[in-house]
């Protein structure tokens, strides 16, 4: 134990020293360079007060800075690095601890060689380290019964926790099953392999789970996960194999370390479900030049969320089993009965979706259903003196519902909003069409006027204007016929969801607790006393996952329907409200043809852009030239502009720059 203890100590001191190596260098640049970055981008000094003020918010904010910015790990602030530090240093010292003990009591006239039954208790150790890990694997993943949102966090920031998790994990078990072979081979027993015990570890069961493991791991790297993306989605549902034979490996008894997070997975798994099954209510579609859809649904006024959400979109008939998520251009404040999503084709599935709706011939119905909305729980960016939102092509959407949230805020509840600077890079000039969706389609563009915005357009690809003739052919709004059947978007547990959620995990939970002590006393119990039979324990995990099934099944779905039918009135009125009668065919008028933007009281959206073409955004000055003592830098778009915006704000030469990345990919 006292070896143990040391070995722990340090180990602690190593990562100490690890992270103090990694936070000093911005210390260090921030003295030397200071000086001559502030005057190369000619920016001043902040005041007295400006500064105190910079400093009460540095000491608070501190631990969201950005300190690794290119690796493998992606964009990572100070706290996830820290925790992660922790989580790796709680791995070594369980498996020192592990084989410590296992080595301790290592017999040397048991007929077998050391190296060999070293090599068993190693892979044992590999095992038990890696249960460990996978008991964290399913907390990021639960969109909508997650315990994340309670600190902070969102299921789009957390997914790469989940893939830290899902590295760490196969990396263990993969060494476990390797050991394992390994030392069968060496010890003439590969007939072990096959074998299917019926108590205690079942082998076969056990690479059957690992091969699952390995099929899902081999497609989660980047090159494949990018271009072959339907191949990483389809090869992720061996998930159930994956989880049902680890089960049926180590037993349900063992395997209960686990299941708290793979518990909360299955109830959202299952709510998603229910609300994936009803078709929503698709009003319209506008068809965007630069080969882009926005997708208008009808929404429960009920139904709010905040700046940044997403939904997750299925298209059956393109795809029964692929859900993309899209961030929403929406605002529940100023657009109650109607939520948008902006789609670019880039993707297969995405062409497809384009195509379908920018063909002459398209057809007045197209039958969609979503899962959502997911989104953080509060809107943190307005404690900052201005905002900064950096973006890539179709980066711009989630800036668009901030833009809109604060529009509502300046002009409905006189409220003070930040100064926003909006920079955006496109490839093309027929992208600049993604501006137009920063008013919404209804209401008074007038309000605008109270916000304090700023457009810095940057056209990468092209030396001047193009010719816009061509491009308003393509620049059309398509409506679709209204069907009985169509429900507007709710929320799948009604505006209490928590309180329903707390009721569906505690009441599923406590009812398969009593159906697990009714089989055990009535059913296993009188088999085990005969002590001719023992009852399998294959037969005892299928068991108690069925019964946990069947619980969240019984009681997620009397949850479900006793909101829907508490909104189904309601539904049906936001059914008829939202949908306008075309007076001529579809396709046959364009969005700003009659709007035009010059009647705005003080300021238009025109304005307030600045056109840059044949040139990249100099974000390091931009960036510097901000005085305010707290600035927001929000970045969506390419990994190397996520990268370079990171990289500027972790560099610690403008205290009051405030980093946060939004993307799904890290």
């Amino acid at each position: 134990m006292v070896r143990a203890a040391m070995r722990v100590v340090v180990l602690g001191l190593c990562l100490g020293i690890l992270m103090m190596w990694i936070v000093m260098p911005t210390s260090t640049y921030k003295q030397k360079w200071v000086l001559s970055i502030r005057a190369k981008a000619n920016t001043r000094y902040l005041g007295t007060e400006a500064v105190a003020k910079s400093s009460k918010i540095r000491s608070q904010k501190w631990w969201k800075r950005p300190v690794l910015v290119k690796g493998p790990l992606g964009i990572v602030t100070s706290t996830e690095l820290g925790f992660l530090i922790m989580f790796i240093a709680l791995l070594l010292w369980s498996f020192s601890t592990y084989l410590t003990n296992f080595f301790s009591n290592l017999d040397p006239d048991s007929g077998e060689r050391i190296w060999q039954v070293k090599l068993d208790d190693t892979a044992l150790a590999f095992g038990l380290v890696g249960n460990v890990c996978l008991a964290f694997l399913f907390f990021p993943v639960s969109r909508g019964s997650s315990v994340l949102p309670l600190i902070g966090l969102t299921s789009e920031a957390s997914i790469k926790y989940h893939i830290w998790l899902g590295h760490i994990v196969m990396t263990l078990f993969t060494a476990h099953g390797l050991c394992y072979i390994i030392f069968w081979a060496s010890t003439h027993q590969i007939k072990e392999m096959i074998k299917w015990e019926k108590t205690g570890i079942s082998n076969l069961a056990g690479e059957i789970s690992l091969l699952a493991g390995l099929a899902m791991w081999a497609t989660t790297f980047p090159r494949i996960r990018r271009k072959m993306f339907e191949l990483f989605f389809y090869t992720h549902y061996l998930y159930i194999f994956f989880i049902v034979f680890f089960i049926f490996h180590v037993g349900m008894n063992y395997a209960a370390i686990m299941i708290p997070g793979v518990y909360l997975f299955v109830v959202d798994r299952f709510l998603r479900f229910l609300q994936s099954r009803p078709s929503v209510r698709l009003l319209s579609s506008r068809v965007l030049p630069c080969e882009a859809v926005e997708l208008n649904f009808s929404k429960s006024p009920e139904l709010t969320y905040t700046s940044t959400s997403t939904i997750f979109v299925n298209v059956p008939s393109i795809s029964k089993l692929q859900w993309h998520p899209f961030t929403m251009t929406s605002n529940s404040n100023l657009e109650p009965d109607k939520l948008s999503v902006v789609i670019k084709s880039e993707g297969s599935w995405s062409k497809k979706l384009y195509q379908m709706l920018s063909s002459p011939s398209t057809a007045d119905r197209l039958d969609v259903a979503v899962e959502g909305p997911y989104g953080p729980a509060s809107t943190h960016y307005l404690r900052h003196d201005k905002l900064v939102m950096v973006c890539g092509g179709s980066g711009i959407t989630p800036f668009i519902s901030i833009i809109r949230e604060l529009i509502f805020r300046s002009a409905t509840l006189n409220a003070e909003t930040p100064q926003v600077l909006l920079i955006c890079a496109f490839k093309n000039s027929c992208d600049l069409t993604l501006l137009d969706l920063i008013l919404p389609l209804s209401g008074t563009p007038s309000e605008i006027s109270h916000l304090r915005l700023q457009i810095e357009a940057y056209v990468t690809r092209e030396k001047q204007p193009a010719d816009a003739g061509n491009d308003k052919n393509l620049l059309r709004t398509v409506w679709f016929k209204p069907n009985a059947a169509d429900m507007p978007i709710h929320a799948v547990l009604g505006p209490n969801s928590w309180l329903w959620l707390g009721l569906i995990i505690s009441s599923s939970f406590a009812i398969f607790l009593i159906l697990l002590g009714i089989l055990t006393y009535y059913h296993i119990y009188p088999i085990d006393k005969n002590t001719n039979k023992i009852y399998p324990a294959a037969a005892k995990s299928a068991l108690n996952m069925l019964f946990i099934c069947v619980c969240i099944a019984m009681t997620s779905t009397a949850a479900f329907l006793i909101n829907k039918k508490g909104s189904s009135a309601k539904a049906k009125q936001v059914q008829i409200t939202n949908a306008p009668t075309p007076l001529t065919s579809p396709g046959s008028w364009f969005y700003n043809a009659d709007r035009e933007l010059e009647s705005l009281p003080t300021q238009s959206l025109v304005q307030a852009t600045n056109l840059h073409y044949g040139s990249r955004p100099d974000l390091k000055k931009i960036l510097f030239d901000c005085e305010e003592s707290s600035v927001g830098v929000l970045v969506c778009g390419p990994r190397k502009m996520r990268h370079e915006v990171a990289t500027i704000c972790s560099s610690g030469l403008a205290e009051n720059l405030h980093f946060e990345s939004i993307s799904f990919s890290w």
